[in-house]
């Protein structure tokens, strides 16, 4: 991965931190306000509902600080599209923006999400290719609902590097997981974003917020939640009903490995009391088999998309919450203001 040597950088609106020391090679990302709205513009265009966008994230590393200043967005094409070459499509696009001398390193990737829903196999299983191929690599994470109701939600993410030996080993069977002690909250680290503006951008800024009309300001204390919250709570109870079947399916393996072991044993003490018995007669005892061989052990069920059911969950849960106590503050200021009136 190339790097510059640091330079002068105009002001900076903080997105989002994290608490805690990163154990990564990227403390911070700092991303240019272009890139953000070439995002947006991005789902505006192609995204509907549920429909996930992707793209490329261009950029270079300082120090510890990842700074993106550029992307482009992943073509929608259908299954008619047979011939079409994603990575051949990268790569022209690297090449034209390199000729015209615009930041062309590869640095992660985007990716819309709906109401939260991003904890998936395919998202781990394409961040683990980027962070294998490039160690800096990020993926951010654009929730269009957030947005659509004031606030932008833009977040980056990386995996730990215990799920990294994990994904590498393929390793993903309940022994394993226990062995690397990794649990849900620790597969995936949010990595702070700051976004960059020159000072010419600041100032246009300024005044198309002086410019914006008083309604528009007062659609954010908007009260109505029913929706979103219906829509976030019914997404929860089906990860949990998935959840549910997990657990099924992890009991259901449970007993019938309990069930062979106590055959095994069975069989094993069948085999110690007639060869006590050829014994007393004199006899020659019987003939060494191999026990795995009859009592082959049952598969067990993996366990790696349990966790990142779990992981969505724990999403959710952290969604419903912002949300609802976003709420909460609008009601409390809409009591007092009715009664102060």
């Amino acid at each position: 991965m190339a790097s510059r040597k640091e330079s002068g950088s105009g002001p900076t609106t903080v997105m989002a931190s994290t608490g805690g020391t990163l154990d990564s090679p990227v403390k911070q990302i700092q991303i240019e306000g272009l890139v953000v709205l070439k995002i947006i513009k991005h789902y505006q265009e192609e995204g509907q509902g549920s429909e996930v966008v992707q793209g490329v994230l261009l950029g270079l590393v300082v120090d510890d600080r990842l700074e993106i200043t550029n992307c482009f967005p992943f073509p929608q094409h259908t299954e008619d599209d047979a011939d079409f070459d994603e990575v051949q499509y990268q790569m022209e696009m690297m090449r034209s923006l390199r000729h015209v001398n615009i930041d062309h390193l590869h640095v992660g990737w985007y990716q819309s999400t709906y109401y939260g829903s991003f904890v998936s196999r395919a998202l781990l299983d394409s961040q683990f290719s980027y962070q294998h191929a490039i160690e800096e690599s990020v993926v951010l994470i654009y929730d269009p609902i957030k947005t659509a109701q004031g606030s932008l939600s833009l977040k980056a993410y990386r995996l730990t590097p215990k799920l990294m030996e994990i994904c590498k080993e393929k390793d993903f069977t309940p022994e394993g997981l226990k062995k690397a002690n990794i649990g849900f909250e620790h597969m995936f680290e949010e990595v702070p974003i700051v976004i960059r503006n020159s000072h010419l951008i600041n100032a246009l800024m300024w005044d198309l917020e002086d410019k914006s009309t008083v309604a528009d300001k007062h659609e954010l204390l908007n009260l109505s939640s029913s929706n979103h919250l219906e829509k976030s709570l019914q997404l929860l109870m089906d990860r949990v009903d998935d959840m549910s079947q997990e657990i099924v399916k992890y009991n259901t393996y449970s007993r019938n490995l309990s069930k062979q072991q106590q055959q095994k044993h069975q069989y094993l003490q069948r085999r110690q009391q007639e060869n006590a018995q050829r014994q007393s007669r004199g006899e020659p005892p019987l003939p060494e088999e191999d026990i795995t061989k009859m009592f082959k052990p049952p598969q067990p069920p993996p366990r790696m998309d349990t966790l990142l059911i779990a992981g969505q969950i724990n999403n959710y849960c952290q969604n419903v919450k912002e949300f609802t106590s976003q709420n909460l503050g609008k009601l409390f200021m809409a009591e007092a203001l009715q009664e102060h009136n």
